[in-house]
């Protein structure tokens, strides 16, 4: 893919093709005010500026000019010009009148393609987007290439996308910053981390789990831990999941895509934090050493969880490495996982179900994820619920019986193990787009990712 900082550059009224924003209330007016030739082209088009529709038109002086619809021309959002981008021809453009602003976003991921594993397909030329916004380009940029990040991590089938691979991936985001990468396995893995260990333990050599650590920025500075749950494919062990629902099971490493690249925006930022990144890396495997439904496992906080379901192993590696964080005495801890079906059931796939142990952050964040259009959807750490993971011989049951409130229990489970008084939030992410939108394809996608990232930027100074 071309790399993103060339499809966005400073205009400095070299040659383009012009774009004429225009919304469906303003849409007569506009049309009104135009020569016969436009009128009778947008007509032939169909083009009655709804968001996302695109009209090529005669333009006095160039060729050819472009009309796009948008929801609202006074506010253009990020992913108002996400089709012009898709579907233009390939050469460089600028809007008519107005900022860019946002919608430079959708302009840059619209270019995204996942073409690791296509031989045949032509390359699409690309669209270049000219702006005056010369302040935002650099941070869209980032952006849009974290968002890409997240959306090849997801991608990448499960054979290529190991415990060894998110390694692999955090040491190279580390290196171009300059941060430090540690890793714990085998036998230090299985007595420091043994919910880790026991998750993933089955798979083949090659593909054993651990926990990847990355450490960056002024030990001084103010701690800040992203915590990424890593089961780069989950059978389900030996509660093993029906053909239909392993399908997608490559995404499960989402939550660790999604901390890899807010550790990327971070860094690149230069947010001042220290930032720890944790991403608790293994495959939930099938074999004769998998750990089994009753089995009782030690974790690093030293209390006993009873095993009630294999399926639910997001959680036990969550709550080693949330122990592993919360040691440093960070100020924030944020964790990102494709935890639950249950989440997806109650708030769909566009939307993070978000759980916090701290009412101003909460309002924080979804005001963030709100302010960059980013939505998340808060569900209650309602601790009623706890009974449900209950054990008549262990600590606590890592999956609850009857059903209910799956989300919720899911992240009780995870509040056992983060330190008291510790502001947490807990984004249960789906990770992947089932149908494409304007800038968004089917596939691998960031959700919750923008929106935690104004927030850092927000309580650490950087925000634009």
């Amino acid at each position: 893919m071309t790399d993103l900082a060339d499809l966005i550059k400073i205009d400095n009224q070299q040659p383009a093709r012009s774009i004429h924003i225009v919304d469906a209330d303003g849409f007569d007016a506009w049309l009104g005010g135009q020569p016969a030739p436009v009128r009778a082209v947008t007509a032939a088009q169909k083009f009655k500026g709804k968001p996302h529709e695109v009209a090529i038109i005669p333009a006095e002086g160039e060729e050819w000019a472009v009309a796009a619809g948008v929801a609202d021309r006074q506010a253009l959002g990020p992913w108002c010009l996400a089709r012009a981008a898709e579907t233009l021809p390939e050469g460089t453009y600028r809007l008519a009148e107005g900022s860019t602003g946002a919608a430079a976003l959708g302009w840059l991921t619209a270019h995204y393609r996942f073409d690791r594993y296509r031989v045949e397909d032509k390359p699409v030329g690309p669209r270049v987007l000219l702006t005056g916004d010369v302040a935002r380009i650099e941070q869209t940029v980032q952006i849009a290439r974290a968002v890409a990040l997240v959306r090849d991590l997801v991608n990448t089938p499960a054979a290529d996308m190991g415990p060894p691979d998110l390694e692999a991936a955090a040491e190279t985001i580390g290196k171009a910053f300059g941060a430090s990468v540690t890793v714990t396995r085998g036998d230090a893995l299985e007595q420091g981390y043994p919910m880790i260990h026991a998750v993933g333990k089955a798979a083949d050599r090659a593909f054993a789990p651990r926990l990847v650590e990355l450490s960056w920025g002024d030990p001084a500075h103010p701690r800040v831990a992203l915590v990424g749950k890593g089961i780069c494919f989950d059978s389900g062990g030996l509660d093993i999941k029906p053909s239909a629902g392993m399908r997608l099971m490559k995404k499960d490493m989402g939550g660790a895509a999604h901390a890899l690249a807010l550790a990327q925006l971070v860094m690149a930022a230069r947010l001042p934090v220290r930032l720890h990144l944790l991403i608790a890396a293994a495959e939930n495997a099938i074999g004769g050493n998998a750990f089994r439904p009753g089995d009782i496992l030690r974790t690093r906080k030293g209390i006993t969880v009873e095993i009630g379901n294999t399926d639910a192993e997001g959680r036990l590696v969550l709550g080693d490495a949330l122990v592993r964080a919360g040691e440093e005495q960070p100020e924030l801890i944020v964790d990102f996982a494709t935890l639950t079906g249950a989440a997806r059931v109650a708030v769909g796939p566009d939307l993070p179900a978000l759980f916090a142990n701290d009412e101003s952050l909460a309002a924080e964040v979804a005001a963030a994820g709100a302010e960059v259009d980013d939505p998340t959807w808060r569900l209650p750490l309602w601790d009623g619920y706890a009974d449900m993971l209950k054990s008549d011989v262990a600590d606590i049951n890592n999956a609850g019986e009857g059903g209910f409130a799956g989300a919720i229990t899911a992240a009780l489970f995870l509040k056992r193990f983060v330190p008291e008084g510790t502001p947490w939030l807990h984004l249960d992410t789906f990770a992947w787009r089932p149908a494409a939108k304007p800038g968004r394809p089917k596939g691998g996608e960031a959700l919750g990712l923008r929106a935690v990232f104004r927030l850092l930027q927000q309580r650490y100074g950087r925000a634009p």
